[in-house]
């Protein structure tokens, strides 16, 4: 058996409610945009795919090695890939802590890669997906809107490791595993 799993940054809950905020009142302002649910933002560091049930532990163990202070992340303006004339996802950009995110994600997969659980290894734009479209569309005037968001900062103090569940309803998120960036007790 095998769980589908990534490993990914989780904003703060009073971060995620604020933008909540800006996010509802659009969610049905456009058939082509599927936006992603409140309890699915996060800010991906590795995506695994389908890991096997005996790596799932080593993975973990893996994970909790890896190491790294805190950090400030700002998410600010607004993006989409693979660009506006024919976009496929409109998504929070960020404007402080991008090299720290980099540098955790990493940390992360080449821990992940030392237990056997290689990651997509997709060249990675720091970025917190908010909406998908249907279909390849210009997303111009929502690059406008969403840069039109206030800036909102959070300490980075840790990440996850995150089960994907497909439902008719969409993905579902749940944390497994979540590991705490800072020293390290000295186990000598």
């Amino acid at each position: 058996m095998t769980l589908r799993l990534f490993a990914a940054v989780v904003p703060p809950a009073d971060l995620l409610d604020t933008l909540d905020v800006f996010v509802e009142p659009r969610r049905h302002a456009d058939d082509n945009l599927r936006w992603v649910r409140r309890d699915n933002w996060h800010l991906t560091l590795a995506f695994f795919g389908d890991v096997p049930d005996d790596r799932v532990e080593p993975l973990h163990h893996a994970l909790d090695a890896v190491t790294g202070s805190p950090f400030t992340l700002t998410l600010d303006g607004a993006g989409t890939f693979p660009h506006p004339s024919a976009a496929r996802v409109l998504y929070r950009a960020i404007s402080a802590g991008a090299d720290e995110l980099s540098r955790l994600r990493r940390r992360v997969r080449t821990a992940a890669e030392r237990v056997g659980v290689p990651s997509d290894n997709a060249d990675h734009r720091p970025h917190l997906t908010l909406a998908r479209t249907r279909r390849p569309a210009p997303l111009t005037r929502w690059l406008t809107i969403v840069d039109s968001f206030p800036a909102q900062s959070f300490t980075v103090d840790g990440f996850a490791l995150i089960q994907s569940d497909l439902h008719p309803s969409g993905p579902a998120y749940r944390a497994l595993h979540t590991v705490a960036l800072g020293a390290r007790p000295d186990l000598d």
